[in-house]
């Protein structure tokens, strides 16, 4: 006779999640915006801080637009970056970028004549060789085809015109893809939307971190002792839920005097932890009356360790789905608050944000990918949060067995 083996909640657990096509869908698709957030700047084309290489030159340009570019050795002392620094910080680019239509080398005066103006051969600027391809002081001369000029460290130096010119040819003069074209200041809109999936998952993190930190510990008292502190922690929830949450994240903001990254952050996770409180006061009131309290009370148990050792382990199953939903719900009054400028301050790449500056252009037919990239973007990591949350409840829930 064959002896019945009793699975354990987490097998049962795993065959829920996996048979839920959704919840993976929702996981696969979090997972790569974090595998984006981690590699940050090493996969983005733009790799300055912020994605913020602005060139108006080609602004509002569509998907798939091709820039003629020319760069210019900047005059300044740019630090190098470490590869770590460079993934999480970006790097200062030691060139000046200019987009063209045309060029025209002229050796006689050693410069370069940029052309831009969608073709119609408008000049734009002219540059010297040397400032082109070195650091230099004071204006280089020319004569008889030779250019002569100090660099920053004080040394004369002469280079033949000729040689110059195909080095600023061969080295100099690329062509860039924008992919999903560029934004009202002309920087690449792939580039800032990637970034700002780090945005979109921290200020979630953030959030949560917050809204679970202050509603467990006021849902837990609140729940566990019940009688006037639990009267008390109901009306400051009431108050709360009572003043709309963009007019509590300016008021927190205006507390703070500050608009800074992480102030957006704290502010969102303040307006948040209601609705953590209130599932964790309710399932404490319907644990604290089961037999194992009771006989914790019983063996002389200190609350704290009631309420940290034996009561929230058993209701963290309803505290993981409501954290999973206000991630998503997070991530929606960020990209709601960027898109009214209270959020996130530029030049940080937001989601809402670059909608809005898509919204200011929405009489513009070529202007189209500045509202439907980002948006979708919204759209489908809330998606997906919504999902993973919605898989792990019907997990969590032993119904489903």
């Amino acid at each position: 006779m064959k002896e019945s083996t009793q699975k354990s909640f987490y097998y049962y657990f795993k065959r829920r999640f996996l048979a839920n096509k959704p919840a993976i869908f929702g996981l696969i698709f979090i997972f790569l915006c974090l595998l984006v957030s981690c590699l940050g700047y090493s996969i983005m084309p733009d790799g300055t801080t912020n994605a913020n290489n602005s060139l108006p030159e080609i602004k509002k340009k569509g998907v798939g637009y091709v820039a003629q570019i020319i760069k210019i050795k900047k005059n300044v002392l740019v630090e190098k970056s470490t590869f770590l620094k460079t993934i999480f910080n970006g790097s200062e680019s030691e060139y000046i970028e200019k987009p063209f239509d045309s060029l025209q080398f002229d050796n006689k005066k050693g410069l370069v004549k940029i052309f831009l103006a969608e073709g119609r051969g408008v000049l734009t600027e002219s540059v010297s060789y040397a400032d082109i391809l070195f650091k230099i002081k004071g204006e280089p001369t020319v004569f008889n085809g030779i250019i002569h000029f100090i660099d920053v460290d004080g040394k004369t130096k002469n280079y033949r015109c000729q040689d110059l010119r195909e080095k600023i040819q061969n080295e100099n003069i690329f062509q860039r893809k924008y992919i999903l074209g560029t934004d009202s200041a002309g920087r690449d809109l792939l580039s800032r939307l990637l970034f700002g999936t780090r945005v979109s998952l921290l200020i979630g993190l953030v959030s949560v971190l917050v809204s679970l930190g202050l509603g467990i510990f006021l849902g837990g008292i609140a729940g566990y002792f019940g009688g006037w502190v639990d009267n008390l922690v109901m009306w400051f929830m009431t108050v709360i839920w009572s003043v709309p949450r963009i007019m509590l994240v300016i008021v927190i903001g205006m507390a703070l005097q500050s608009k800074g990254l992480w102030v957006a952050f704290v502010a969102v996770g303040l307006t948040m932890w209601t609705e953590v409180a209130r599932v964790v006061r309710g399932r404490i009131m319907e644990v604290r009356e089961k037999q194992y309290i009771t006989a914790a009370k019983v063996l002389g148990l200190g609350n704290l360790r009631i309420i940290f050792g034996h009561i929230l382990p058993n209701i963290m199953g309803a505290v993981v789905v409501i954290a999973s939903a206000n991630f998503a719900d997070a991530i929606l009054i960020e990209a709601g608050l960027s898109f009214l400028g209270l959020g996130v301050p530029p030049p940080v790449p937001s989601w809402g944000q670059m909608v809005n500056e898509g919204f200011n252009l929405i009489t513009n037919l070529n202007c189209w990918h500045l509202i439907v990239f980002p948006s979708s973007a919204i759209c489908l990591l809330v998606l997906a949060f919504n999902l993973f949350g919605n898989g792990l409840r019907d997990a969590l829930d032993p119904k489903n067995q």
